[in-house]
């Protein structure tokens, strides 16, 4: 049973519901004053901060382990972050941007601009991975932008949706922000509901039905997705920092993260040390798995499955799989779901892990030669949604940026990209489509209407754009045309 009450038809028509009582408050409030914008952030920022204790117990009850200080920086602290931004920062993007006018036309007194104004509301249907932060983050955005929100949380974490269901009352009232939660059958009535934007985040395959549902009511969809994000060392690289700095992109939330090095691409020569590399910096940051209070678990048995089942086919089709355990634990006698680093030396193209997104501490590293060879690596597969490069030799960076394609990229570290609100983050192809955070956030979630104001003169007649035409029409027709 889902918590609004039914299935099907029934949970939808309440759905229905809570969207048509947002969008009429909505419609009523028009315009929207830069001190409400501002409240509902603060609200926002309150409703999670407040509650920090809470979320994080509610996380690694998920989970089935989650590191506190992990969850306080990845969804307490960032999804904090962005609603202050946004607090600072809003009146300047709601301003008017004033826009030049074809000839003539602003010499006789007509003026044109671009105004940013609110859609209406916007549905969000977050993942499992960042329960909290992939709530709340966007809601910077949508909240600054002048929107309403509906939200639909992720069936994998029930316990943290539970709990937002519970506070959200307490800091806004259901025509501001609203939680929907269930499974398959809630996100499909969720997705198919005539929302004014939805944004989705999680797997390419889903959201493929996504898009299917939301074009019958032609919403405009932003979708954060994933994919194999590349690492490239180059020759220049120090590898033993960037092998640390990889290592903790790569463990960090167990690799759950759609921003995780998904496989490494290093000069063959170099090989046999980034995998010490790798070993030594992630035995370093977690001298033991089991028991380490900083190490999170694989969300559920399902995930837990295929991991170990993409890593049996990798040994089974000859890869070399080196497991980093310092402690020498026993993982086939815990419950635990915890996964320790395992490096897939030798990864083919017919092994499940040089094929899907990981998404877990599972790394592949492959070989090439010359650079180009990496290059190439890169754009036989899937735009991915980072790119990461690591190495100090200007020529051959900008090389690698400028012959591959990719949501965004960061050099000689990873993921960090995404926590810069001025840099839009988002996918391209299969890694998504739009992008979000800071002032990307506020114009993807904005409608920018053009507005033009005429002057009192007879523009049509000076021009020559009325009849009878003559001279002057075939004088403006040549002005265009240049």
């Amino acid at each position: 049973m889902d918590r609004l009450g039914g299935h099907g038809d029934g949970l939808g028509g309440v759905m229905r519901e809570i969207l048509e009582r947002q969008r009429a408050a909505f419609m009523a409030e028009l315009p929207v004053p830069v001190a409400v914008r501002k409240d509902r952030l603060k609200r926002a920022a309150a409703m999670v901060a407040d509650n920090a204790d809470a979320l994080c117990d509610a996380l690694s009850e998920d989970f089935g382990h989650r590191s506190r200080e992990q969850s306080m920086l990845t969804d307490i602290a960032a999804s904090v972050a962005p609603l202050n931004h946004a607090v600072r920062h809003v009146a300047r993007w709601m301003k008017a941007e004033r826009k030049p006018l074809t000839f003539p036309l602003g010499l006789l007194g007509a003026r044109g601009a671009v105004e940013y104004q609110p859609k209406g509301v916007v549905g969000i249907i977050a993942p499992w991975n960042f329960p909290v932060n992939l709530v709340v983050g966007p809601l910077a955005g949508v909240f600054a932008a002048g929107n309403r929100a509906m939200v639909k949380t992720s069936e994998y974490t029930p316990t943290v949706a539970a709990l937002f269901e519970e506070l959200a009352p307490r800091y806004f009232a259901a025509e501001e922000l609203a939680f929907v939660s269930g499974g398959p059958e809630a996100g499909k009535a969720f997705a198919s509901l005539p929302f004014d934007h939805l944004l989705f985040t999680g797997a390419t395959g889903i959201a493929k039905h996504i898009l299917h549902a939301a074009a019958d009511n032609l919403v405009p969809v932003t979708l954060e997705l994933g994919g194999k994000s590349p690492v490239i060392f180059g020759r220049s690289a120090d590898v033993a920092r960037g092998t640390e700095r990889v290592a903790l992109g790569k463990m960090m939330n167990a690799g759950q993260i759609c921003l995780a090095p998904d496989y490494m691409l290093v000069p063959e020569e170099k090989e046999g040390e980034v995998i010490a590399g790798l070993t030594a910096a992630a035995s370093a940051m977690y001298p033991s798995v089991l028991a380490n209070p900083d190490y999170t678990a694989i969300i559920n048995d399902r995930h837990y499955q295929r991991l170990t089942a993409w890593i049996d086919d990798a040994r089974a089709k000859g890869a070399e799989v080196t497991v980093v355990d310092p402690a020498k634990e026993d993982f086939a006698a815990s419950n635990s779901r915890k996964l320790p680093l395992h490096i897939i030396r030798n990864a083919t193209d017919d092994m499940l892990v040089m094929q899907e997104e990981i998404f877990g501490p599972v790394l592949p590293v492959r070989r090439y030669a010359r650079i180009e060879d990496a290059i190439g690596e890169v754009n036989r597969r899937d735009r991915p949604l980072a790119l990461y490069y690591f190495g100090s030799d200007a020529g051959e960076r900008r090389q690698v940026l400028d012959r591959t394609i990719s949501g965004g990229a960061t050099v000689n570290d990873v993921i960090f990209h995404v926590s810069q609100e001025e840099l839009p983050f988002g996918g391209i192809g299969p890694s998504g489509m739009g992008a979000y955070h800071g002032e990307a956030g506020f114009r993807t979630f904005s409608h920018a209407r053009a507005l033009f104001r005429q002057s009192g003169l007879d523009v049509a007649g000076l021009a020559g754009l009325k009849p009878p035409y003559g001279k002057r029409t075939m004088i403006a027709i040549k002005q265009q045309m240049r």
